[in-house]
C-alpha cells in the first residue's frame, strides 16, 4: 500500500500530465492497465450504471467494496469516486479517508453536493470543514494518500468565480488535488490553475479537448469520470438498433476479439510499472 500511494503522489509531483482512466468493473481496470495507463480512478456513476441505478444511488458501503475490488484487479494506484462521502459532518468526511485506506485505495476524492436537490452544495463553511477534516485525516495516516477535493457547483448552475473561490479555500485546508467538474472552456481552466498551487484535475468533458492544449493550460491530471462507461452504453445501443431496424450485424466490424480481451485482462493483473508522465 505504502508504494502505490507512493506512486501516486509522483505522478503528481513528476514533470508533464497525465490521464487517469475511470474503469467500472475488473475487466475494464484490467483493460486500461494493459494499454498502458499509470493510475485508475473508480467512477460513481459508471458503477451505478452496472447496477441499474443512477450516480448517487449506490450506498457507501457497497461503493467502498466496489473500490476494493478495483484494487485488487490490478497493481496501479486507485483513487476512489467516494461522492460526498459517509456523511455529511467533518467527523464522516474523516471517517471516510479511513475507509478509503482500508480498502486498499492510493486516494480518494470527496465533493461538496449533498445530493439533495433542493439544497444541491454544501455551504461554504461546512463545505470547508469537511474538507479540513478530510485532509487532517488524510495526513494521520500511516502511508501516503492522495485527497482530492471536489467543488461541484458548477454542474448546479453557478459561477466560475465561486468555484475558484472554493477551490482556494480547499486547497488552503489542505487538500492535495484540485477538481471541478464541469469546465468547459480552457481559458476557465487556465484560469483556475492560475489560482491555486495545487495540482488540478481535469474532466474531459469536451471533445475538443487535448492533452497538449490542457497541459499548456496548467493542468496536471486528465479523468474521464463516466464518459468511457457511457461510450460503451452508446455502442451498445447502435449495435441494438441496428439488429432490430436494419436486421444486420455489422457492429461486429467493430468488436474486439475475445483472444485481445483475455490477454489484456493477463497483461493488466500484473503490470506493475508506474512512470510519472502520461500523453
Amino acid at each position: 500500500m505504502t508504494d502505490v500511494g507512493s506512486a501516486f503522489r509522483a505522478l503528481h509531483e513528476a514533470d508533464g500530465i497525465f490521464i487517469i482512466p475511470n474503469p467500472w468493473d475488473i475487466g475494464t481496470a484490467r483493460l486500461m492497465a494493459a494499454m498502458g495507463f499509470k493510475a485508475l480512478a473508480t467512477t460513481s456513476a459508471g458503477f451505478a450504471f452496472t447496477r441499474g441505478r443512477p450516480d448517487g444511488d449506490i450506498p457507501f458501503d457497497q461503493m467502498v467494496q466496489h473500490c476494493r475490488e478495483i484494487v485488487s484487479a490490478t497493481p496501479l494506484p486507485v483513487s476512489g469516486d467516494l461522492g460526498c462521502g459517509k456523511g455529511q459532518s467533518p467527523e464522516s468526511a474523516a471517517e471516510t479517508i479511513f475507509a478509503a485506506d482500508a480498502a486498499g485505495l492510493a486516494g480518494c476524492s470527496i465533493e461538496d453536493a449533498t445530493g439533495d436537490p433542493n439544497h444541491p452544495i454544501f455551504d461554504f463553511s461546512l463545505a470547508v470543514e469537511r474538507v479540513a477534516a478530510a485532509a487532517e485525516a488524510a495526513k494521520a495516516l500511516k502511508r501516503d494518500f492522495v485527497f482530492t477535493a471536489r467543488a461541484e457547483n458548477l454542474l448546479f448552475g453557478r459561477d466560475l468565480d465561486d468555484a475558484i473561490r472554493r477551490l482556494q479555500a480547499f486547497e488552503e485546508a489542505g487538500a492535495d488535488v484540485l477538481y471541478a467538474p464541469g469546465l468547459r472552456r480552457i481559458e476557465d481552466i487556465r484560469m483556475v490553475c492560475q489560482s491555486v498551487r495545487r495540482p488540478v484535475n481535469v474532466l474531459a468533458l469536451d471533445e475538443n479537448f487535448s492533452v497538449e492544449a490542457l497541459a499548456e493550460a496548467g493542468v496536471k491530471r486528465i479523468s474521464l469520470g463516466s464518459r468511457l462507461a457511457v461510450l460503451t452504453y452508446g455502442a451498445l445501443e447502435k449495435a441494438m438498433q441496428e439488429m432490430l431496424l436494419q436486421g444486420s450485424f455489422g457492429f461486429n466490424r467493430y468488436a474486439m476479439p475475445s483472444e485481445r480481451i483475455v490477454e489484456s485482462f493477463a497483461a493488466g493483473s500484473r503490470s506493475s510499472s508506474h512512470e510519472t508522465s502520461q500523453t
